[in-house]
């Protein structure tokens, strides 16, 4: 169930129900920071902004005293209203306040306002203005100015690097807490998205992309906010989860981002899908995505069962599982393979690439512990790393033999880039 709370003090300047641009702050469990962040976003707003404007407080199922802040400070500030749902998600949140706003554009950012805000107006400028349909802030283009580890930045330009691969976005940034979009576009859009999470960024951008739609990106400077409680290694496999449901999706036509495309995208010429060329090369782009989405799986997989397990089980457990991802996802996404046909064929020498590939991790990580029996966790993942690379050669040999060596077929989606429905 979710509540409305409408609070909004109207004046005779700016009523709420006449909102040009709602921003929307989700919120979980954030009574330390809500309140700072709330008041410096409404005075910037009120000095920087040239549109009527309003602020949502989106209030996922906090536990402390996030809701009555919220509403203390709908009571006391114009333009702030508050949502509150009973379950959490991100990608809930958005989707939900997005869908009943009566606003021409709609934003969100991140509570700790880690994007500097001189960046709001060139975000919501070209989607007032009719120039793009999405907008967002990016910290991997040039221009940009970033702070932040170097772990986080690493599983950033990485994940980026699985998507150019897999679902071969244009984008340059899909997770940056910075975006905004046209209103009647997130009408027809969203209900398309299934993700209630952190995936939601990632699948509302791949699908907008997908339906022709302009997507405008901003260079932002961004600075990491080091008490975030985002779990890392857990967001990367619901990533990575995603990412496979999407991609399943839309090869098989279960999305029908078509119809979508045949009432949104802008009319005049379109350009194919960008990032990824065709023949050889196109198919060695390709398997190398999935390669860095399939070992990604298996490092997070194998530090996972090994809390529980001895490196061997873990590193056969987490094997096995990213192994028959892998044959699936490059039957489709590689060689263009559809259907049954040769099914059994090509899982059978994904399963003998496996069979090698765990002689090779399996005996490396025997001489390491041979040479080395304290051998730190570090050095284990290292070695098992490097075997899993040259494994991976030998598995885009064999798969190729079995599946052809034609390019992977253009799906139904792409080639609806290319003619309008």
């Amino acid at each position: 169930m979710t509540l409305i709370e409408d609070t909004t003090r109207r004046t005779g300047t700016r009523p709420a129900r006449l909102a040009s641009v709602d921003i929307v702050i989700p919120v979980y469990n954030e009574a330390v920071d809500l309140e700072r962040s709330i008041r410096r976003l409404t005075a910037f707003l009120d000095e920087s902004l040239p549109y009527r404007h309003r602020v949502t407080i989106a209030d996922n199922a906090s536990t402390d005293d996030t809701l009555a802040i919220a509403r203390r400070l709908a009571a006391e500030l114009d333009g702030v209203r508050v949502v509150h749902l009973d379950a959490k998600g991100r990608g809930r949140a958005l989707k939900q306040t997005w869908l009943a706003s009566d606003a021409d554009v709609v934003a969100y950012m991140d509570v700790d306002l880690s994007t500097d805000l001189a960046a709001l107006p060139p975000l919501l400028a070209p989607l007032l203005s009719g120039h793009s349909d999405v907008a967002i802030g990016t910290r991997l283009a040039r221009g940009s100015r970033v702070v932040r580890g170097p772990k986080r930045e690493l599983i950033s330009r990485a994940y980026n690097l699985i998507l150019r691969g897999t679902l071969r976005v244009s984008f340059s940034d899909a997770q940056c807490g910075f975006k905004a979009m046209r209103a009647d576009v997130a009408q027809r859009l969203l209900p398309l998205v299934e993700d209630t999470n952190w995936f939601f960024d990632t699948e509302l951008l791949v699908l907008a992309q997908r339906a022709g739609l302009r997507i405008h990106e901003v260079p932002v400077d961004w600075t990491d906010d080091p008490g975030t409680t985002v779990d890392i290694v857990a967001t990367a496999a619901e990533d990575l989860r995603g990412v496979w449901r999407l991609l399943r999706g839309l090869t098989t036509g279960r999305i029908p981002i078509g119809l979508v495309r045949a009432e949104l995208a802008r009319r005049g010429p379109t350009r194919p899908v960008a990032g990824v060329p065709a023949g050889l090369l196109g198919q060695l782009v390709r398997f190398a995505a999935i390669g860095v989405a399939s070992t990604l799986a298996y490092v997070v997989l194998y530090l996972l069962l090994r809390t529980a397990m001895d490196a061997q089980a873990a590193n056969l457990a987490a094997l096995a599982t990213t192994a028959v991802a892998n044959t699936a996802a490059n039957r489709i996404v590689t060689f263009g393979v559809r259907g049954s046909d040769g099914l059994l064929t090509h899982h059978a020498t994904g399963l003998l690439a496996f069979v090698v590939a765990l002689g090779l991790t399996g005996g490396s990580l025997a001489a390491l512990h041979l040479l080395v029996p304290d051998a730190p966790r570090w050095a284990e993942l290292g070695v098992l790393v490097l075997a899993n690379a040259f494994a991976t050669a030998v598995r885009f040999a064999s798969l190729k033999l079995v599946m052809g060596g034609r390019p992977a077929r253009t799906s139904e989606l792409v080639r609806s880039r290319r003619s309008p429905g």
